[in-house]
């Protein structure tokens, strides 16, 4: 009998080392923490560096950040044509980000736009499926 519990426990004992070296091994394959811990990736895009944005909306951009969300409403009226993606879209869920307490409808729609025209493979998207749980 006591024999069948040593095999037993060496037995557990394995099953868990086993189990330990797996977790371990998610977290050293060489993977950055960006795919460890999706949400990590998103603070890594930094929006200035985003193409899309002519260097003569830049002043008129950062004025309307400033004014928060009806000054990027208004802007995104004014110039969003002009813009392209992948910068137009950070704007745009930026806007939604400002404008989801007082318009909720209205981000919801601005939204389901940005996500429909992102890829995958955008640098936005890390942001776009974020956002995801709270404007779907």
């Amino acid at each position: 009998m006591t024999k069948l519990i040593t095999i037993l426990i060496v037995l557990l004992a394995l099953w868990g080392g086993w189990g330990l070296y797996k977790y371990w091994e998610r977290f050293d394959d060489g993977k950055g923490a960006s795919e460890v811990y999706p949400a990590a990736a998103t603070s890594q895009v930094n929006p200035e560096q985003l193409s899309g944005l002519p260097d003569k909306l830049r002043d008129s951009l950062k004025a309307a950040y400033e004014q928060g969300a009806k000054g990027l409403r208004d802007w995104l009226k004014v110039y969003g044509r002009t813009v392209q993606d992948p910068r137009k879209a950070w704007i745009e869920l930026d806007y939604c980000v400002a404008s989801a307490r007082e318009e909720p409808a209205e981000a919801r729609k601005v939204f389901a736009g940005v996500k429909d025209r992102t890829p995958p493979s955008s640098p936005v998207w890390p942001r776009v499926k974020q956002l995801a749980k709270s404007y779907e």
